[in-house]
């Protein structure tokens, strides 16, 4: 669990620089330079990534049960996570989507989430989620507060954008839900 509580923090720690420290970012991408900060930021966000999928693995082994879910909560899982990769595609495919959701990367995160709390009820489980849940409710309210928003890179904005979204994000949708879920996770979400 160690690991797990390691990489969460790594991870999300990063990712919460620009909530708890916005000026201070801002001096270190000034200090360094832009690309050498997002570089350190990559790296040190890579390896919370990497000891996050170590660490829930690990957890996995020898899980600690807080609750079980009943059956429908999976199901209900399961219909909040079709709108996750259409959001996914909308952060960067700017349209109607994007402008609906204002921040759908964080959005998609929520409902990722909120869906995998409501199937899932063990402590890896709660720490993984809960914090990933935490995480993107406090930069939403952060962004809100922040005096200037950074520009997040793109496609062009253009009327097939809510399209391409929508119609990867459901193609992606249907691989996980038959296989890609089965192979990356080791549970299969059908049969």
């Amino acid at each position: 669990m160690s690991v797990l509580c390691i990489g969460l923090i790594l991870f999300l720690g990063i990712h919460c620089v620009s909530i708890v420290a916005p000026a201070w970012r801002d001096a270190q991408a000034r200090r360094h330079g832009e690309w050498t900060w997002k570089g350190i930021y990559s790296l040190v966000a890579l390896a919370g990534l990497v000891l996050v999928v170590i660490g829930y693995g690990l957890a996995r082994q020898s899980p600690v049960v807080l609750y079980t879910p009943p059956t429908a909560l999976r199901h209900l899982a399961m219909l909040l996570m079709l709108p996750v990769f259409p959001l996914l595609f909308a952060a960067y495919l700017p349209g109607r989507i994007q402008r609906a959701a204002k921040h759908p990367m964080l959005l998609a995160v929520k409902l990722w989430a909120t869906a995998h709390l409501l199937a899932n009820g063990n402590l890896a489980d709660v720490l993984l989620f809960g914090s990933f849940l935490a995480w993107a409710v406090a930069d939403r309210i952060s962004i809100k507060r922040r005096a200037l928003p950074r520009s997040v890179p793109g496609a062009p904005p253009g009327p097939l954008n809510d399209i391409a979204a929508a119609a990867g994000g459901l193609v992606v949708y249907v691989g996980v839900l038959f296989s890609a879920h089965a192979w990356l996770t080791g549970v299969p979400l059908l049969g």
